[in-house]
């Protein structure tokens, strides 16, 4: 396929801005050749405006309908074939056994939302019919559901240029719940993105879909996101990066005349805790399966556990000898683009200098390729970490902090100085989790995700994960950016009071066509009224 470099405005195509910018290969430092189109603020203007007018039409469409649009997303990705995998394999350095994993997951999460809407009861119907002879005051008719609330906007991600980018974890429910969705692609992998959004457009083409459906936009800046965000057609964003990205979005849909919802996710330090009885039990395997998550992917996860609490123990210094030695048998790896690469030492090193903490291991291995980042994990006792925020915040790459505490209390202290994280680690044996309430509790308190004897790097699609967390990982905690839950996101609830049964929508009928389920005067069934 060619890769037009032109911005996506609907079914038509648009490059009416001369700034161009091409997409970089970090594996060898070099540029490919094609030039991607910034958008200019007409084109914005113009792509927000089809896209209102299709919210019109495509909210209206069947749940069937907007399934089999879904399904032919995925088939028109698996059409590209390995020219997708190869050119995000260029643009990012990340292994093609890893992005054929991740295309393969972005294929299962389009599939569960087609089989989600086909289903229907996702709608949350509700219905409580009337009762006119009620004493003292008759009782109206009252009907609701979830219904879809206007154009979404979507920030490509670095890490994931399939699973939280064009077609991934938001664009999935978004356009399931029926919502247009405007893409801002990113920068760091614009070719995959065009590949992507031409499968897109070809699967809404083929099914029907109204024009403006979906659209993507490219810039090498902010201009282009901070326009889409504050236009008056957009209802909701979904953004997954940096908490000074998503926290600049976040504060652009506040203060907009009708403030929109950003569900941002920011990252996390994802603390793990291993209590001592469990760390004499698996000090060998341990060591293996921490220095395994902290550098897979090179550490480019917003799921990399960059903080580990021990407390010390006849078992620490087997555990640190085997910890250092795993550590430095990593090779090094591609990082996803040079200022992530400079970003990576900058803040490792800065951490590094900080009073009380030490280097415990650095991968050496030499390699010649270009913008490579090499495996690190330092030390800090307990007293030093709760006395110092600035060795809290999460250094994105393959790199950890061993926090080392003189007793239970000092890491009990240790854990309660964390804010909001994705996700949070338990290591222990039943017996020790028995015994520490308050650190369960704690743990609990500060995660979207508890994790008992694992580690946090890989995240399941499926109903039951939740990915998200407490402030400052994610805007709000109470919404996941995985599985079928996702969708509420971009929905709003609607009562629909004392209307005709022949008006209403086919969830909230009498006959319920739909053969879902919904709750009827209290009572969760597929019955007819």
């Amino acid at each position: 396929m060619d890769i037009s470099g032109k911005n996506f405005i609907g079914y038509s195509l648009s490059s009416e801005n001369k700034h161009t910018f091409k997409s970089y290969v970090p594996a060898q430092n070099i540029e490919l050749p094609e030039e991607f189109h910034t958008a200019t603020q007409e084109e914005v203007s113009r792509t927000m405006k089809l896209a209102k007018d299709a919210f019109n039409e495509y909210s209206r469409v069947p749940a069937s309908k907007r399934a089999d649009f879904l399904i032919a997303i995925t088939e028109e990705i698996l059409a590209v074939g390995d020219e997708l995998l190869e050119r995000a394999h260029l643009e990012t350095g990340l292994p093609l056994a890893r992005l054929q994993g991740e295309r393969a997951r972005t294929i299962n999460q389009l599939t569960q939302f087609a089989e989600l809407i086909r289903e229907g009861s996702w709608v949350e119907a509700s219905v409580d019919t009337a009762i006119p002879d009620r004493l003292p005051a008759p009782k109206s008719d009252l009907r609701k559901m979830l219904i879809p609330i206007g154009p979404v906007i979507v920030f490509g991600s670095s890490n994931f240029p399939f699973a939280y980018s064009v077609a991934g974890v938001d664009t999935g429910p978004a356009l399931a719940a029926g919502n247009p969705v405007v893409i801002k692609a990113h920068a760091a992998h614009p070719g995959v993105s065009d590949l992507t959004a031409q499968a897109i457009v070809k699967a809404a083409q083929r099914t029907g879909m109204p024009d403006g459906v979906f659209s993507m936009l490219y810039d090498d800046g902010y201009e282009v996101g901070a326009a889409l965000v504050k236009h008056p057609a957009s209802k909701a964003v979904g953004f997954t990066g940096s908490i000074k990205g998503g926290m600049a979005l976040y504060k652009m849909a506040q203060e907009r005349d009708e403030p929109i919802s950003v569900f941002a996710e920011m990252g996390s330090v994802n603390p793990i805790v291993i209590l001592p009885e469990y760390l004499e039990n698996n000090t060998q395997e341990l060591a293996k399966t921490l220095a395994g998550s902290v550098t897979l992917g090179a550490g480019q996860f917003c799921t990399n556990p960059g903080l580990v609490f021990v407390i010390k123990s006849e078992s620490l210094h087997a555990f640190e000898a085997s910890y250092k030695n795993e550590i430095l048998k990593v090779a090094p790896a591609t990082m996803l683009t040079a200022g992530i690469k400079k970003n990576f030492y900058k803040l490792r090193d800065e951490l590094v200098a900080e009073t009380g903490v030490s280097e415990l291991a650095f991968s050496n291995i030499a390699s010649d390729a270009e913008n490579q980042s090499q495996a690190s994990v330092a030390s800090v006792s307990g007293k030093d970490f709760i006395a110092n925020p600035k060795i809290h915040e999460e250094v994105f790459g393959p790199f950890s902090l061993l926090v080392v505490c003189e007793s239970y209390e000092e890491l009990l202290s240790a854990v309660s100085q964390l804010r909001g994280q994705l996700t949070a680690s338990l290591m222990a044996e039943a017996q020790e989790t028995l015994k520490y309430p308050a650190l369960v509790q704690t743990l609990s308190q500060i995660c979207g995700r508890f994790i008992m004897n694992g580690v946090p790097t890989g995240v399941e699609v499926c109903p039951s994960m939740h990915h998200g967390g407490p402030f400052p990982s994610s805007t709000d905690a109470r919404f996941t950016s995985v599985g079928r839950h996702s969708i509420l996101r971009f929905v709003r609830p609607q009562s629909y009071q004392d209307w005709d049964d022949s008006l209403l929508p086919d969830e909230l009928k009498n006959a319920n066509p739909l053969g879902i389920f919904r709750l009827v005067n209290n009572e969760t069934t597929k019955r007819k009224i």
